[in-house]
């Protein structure tokens, strides 16, 4: 039986979690001396809420070796087999720990770890495929094949409303930069060989999207894509962002979803964000 496993910081609509049986690891947050297991015991609302209140942004914590071993062991028999897709290690170190967990299981369950080079909406899509690959009978070999071509062809894009998170967390190096010029910016951050990288800086939301939907025009021309709207607290202008790209682009599918806690803990609130990737090419296709 074949298991797949991302982790919190993948996103995807609420109901692919069932519909394809995707497990997803949560990652741990340390707010004052309290602990919180996303998703499980604090929602995005109660987030926000306790950012706003306390002017803190929480640390996050990636599940340690052992803690990955035990959600195998709980979701898997002996014999079964996982994928199990994790944020770039580039950005994490969330790939090292689920490697190690693998190692520790050779000959008790085995373990594919691999490295999206992604985050987001880029992780839920990549195991929707894999689920629609198995259950068309697709080989392993050929379902980390088709993985492997969607992370080198995925493209992702970020525009950033609020510099105060990224400030408060200090850990989005990409836009280190941008907080040490004028406020009044508006970031593009870019997603590249599983790093953020400041693509531009603009002064209006306004040019900051049009660079975001524009970039995107450039790089994915009229080929078929799959794209993913992603949106921290801000599910209007995620919509509206929605139907400027489903005009843009060359859509098979779109969808609009949340941005996880774990990614919005360190962009902030009115993110916006675009990921696609070619839904036609490479090995196998659905």
């Amino acid at each position: 039986m074949l298991h797949i496993v991302m982790d919190g910081s993948g996103d995807m609509p609420p109901d692919w979690i069932q519909a394809y049986n995707i497990h997803v690891i949560p990652i741990y947050l340390h707010i004052g001396d309290r602990t919180f297991l996303q998703g499980v015991d604090l929602s995005d609302d109660d987030f926000y809420r306790i950012v706003d209140e306390m002017h803190q942004i929480p640390k996050t914590a990636i599940p340690s070796p052992d803690q990955f071993k035990e959600f195998y062991r709980r979701i898997a028999a002996s014999g079964d087999t996982i994928l199990s897709l994790h944020l770039s290690s580039k950005l994490s170190g969330m790939f090292q720990s689920a490697e190690q967990a693998a190692r520790e299981l050779t000959g008790e369950i085995t373990v594919i770890v691999l490295d999206t080079l992604n985050g987001s909406a880029g992780l839920g899509y990549m195991c929707r495929e894999a689920r629609l690959l198995e259950r068309a009978g697709e080989s392993l070999q050929n379902i980390v094949k088709r993985l492997e071509y969607i992370r080198n062809n995925m493209h992702v894009i970020f525009t950033v409303d609020n510099l105060e998170y990224a400030r408060l967390s200090g850990r989005v190096k990409a836009i280190q930069v941008a907080i040490s010029s004028l406020l009044s910016i508006k970031p593009v951050i870019a997603l590249r060989d599983g790093a953020l990288d400041l693509a531009e800086r603009v002064r209006t939301r306004q040019r900051a999207l049009n660079y975001i939907v524009d970039e995107m025009k450039n790089c994915l021309q009229q080929q078929p894509v799959n794209v993913a709207i992603v949106h921290a607290r801000a599910p209007e202008a995620g919509q509206a962002l929605l139907e400027r790209v489903r005009a843009t682009l060359n859509c098979n599918e779109i969808i609009l979803t949340n941005l996880s806690i774990a990614v919005s803990a360190h962009l902030g609130p009115g993110t916006l964000g675009i990921i696609a990737y070619p839904s036609a090419g490479g090995p196998p296709l659905l």
